[in-house]
């Protein structure tokens, strides 16, 4: 889904008449949408990545480069999502003037949320005159995996004023929510100000960004974009979270049954589908999931994870 809206802002830049482009990525999706973007319109393209995701997300980083992109690995903090972002900015405060910073979720300050989730909200409208050409009726919930939360707005942006369905986004509960390696600020944070935005963020007692964690580089994320903070504040959509073993599991599942090798940020979003059948296997449900990107990234990861638990 990140091709949708890095096209939008890139066509943007052009217009404006920058000549670079700075970006951040933590799985490397929206870095390779970027790099994409940038080859097809002659920008000049630096990603900014986490080590450690640079590290879990080496095919990515590859494609990257291949199309042209420098790939820049920040090595501060965590070595993870929110550094790369914090990175990002902090390059492009020194070189606006040339350089637009083609963020790629929807957080951050405004009006990048308000872009990504206009840019993004053909996923919702698609689906929604899809579901109503083969069922007759809208589904009876839409579900989404939400990191920053761009692939989630835009599935909601064109059901938020359809009451009957409801909107669920799903935060990475990590190794567990009642531990600390998590990333679900909306249900687990408290009101604070990061990445030039007002939102829930995982915060300690002074106030400090704690770090987030997800088996998922692109859920590893201590924020939430503000839409889906006022969506989940007015009640009009519902958030719940999954594990990293519910996620694998998921994957694996979907993997089998479907042929499909989903991202692990997908494979949340349809562990919760999951969850969802198995507690009511005797209610019809009309559930649309989606499935916002490919999982030709994880695959290592994933075998490494199950080797270790001796499940292959």
């Amino acid at each position: 889904h990140k091709t949708n809206q890095v096209l939008g802002q890139a066509l943007l830049a052009k217009r404006m008449g920058k000549n670079e482009i700075i970006a951040e990525t933590g799985a490397g999706q929206h870095g390779v949408a970027t790099a994409l973007a940038c080859a097809l319109l002659g920008l000049k393209c630096r990603v900014y990545m986490g080590a450690k995701d640079v590290e879990r997300q080496s095919p990515n980083v590859f494609r990257m480069k291949l199309m042209g992109a420098e790939v820049i690995p920040v090595h501060s903090g965590s070595a993870t999502l929110k550094d790369a972002c914090n990175e990002a900015l902090r390059d492009w405060s020194a070189t606006y003037e040339d350089a637009h910073y083609l963020l790629g979720t929807a957080a951050g300050p405004h009006p990048f949320p308000t872009i990504v989730r206009d840019f993004q909200r053909m996923i919702g409208e698609e689906t929604k005159n899809q579901i109503l050409a083969r069922e007759g009726r809208l589904p009876d919930a839409v579900i989404a995996c939400v990191g920053g939360g761009s692939n989630a707005i835009g599935m909601f942006a064109d059901f938020i004023e359809e009451e009957s369905v409801r909107l669920i986004g799903v935060e990475p509960a990590g190794k567990g929510i009642d531990t600390d390696q998590h990333g679900a600020p909306l249900k687990h944070g408290k009101t604070g100000i990061f990445f030039g935005m007002k939102a829930p963020l995982m915060q300690d007692p002074n106030g400090q960004v704690e770090e987030s964690y997800s088996v998922s580089a692109g859920l590893d994320f201590p924020s939430v974009g503000p839409q889906h903070a006022h969506l989940n504040a007015i009640g009009r959509a519902e958030y719940d979270n999954v594990t990293d073993d519910e996620a694998l599991e998921a994957f694996q599942e979907i993997a089998r049954h479907e042929g499909i090798i989903p991202a692990l940020e997908s494979s949340h979003a349809v562990a919760q589908a999951l969850r969802m059948a198995r507690e009511n296997p005797e209610k019809e449900q009309l559930l649309v999931v989606n499935l916002s990107g490919r999982g030709d990234k994880d695959i290592f990861t994933v075998h490494a994870i199950l080797e270790e638990k001796g499940a292959i």
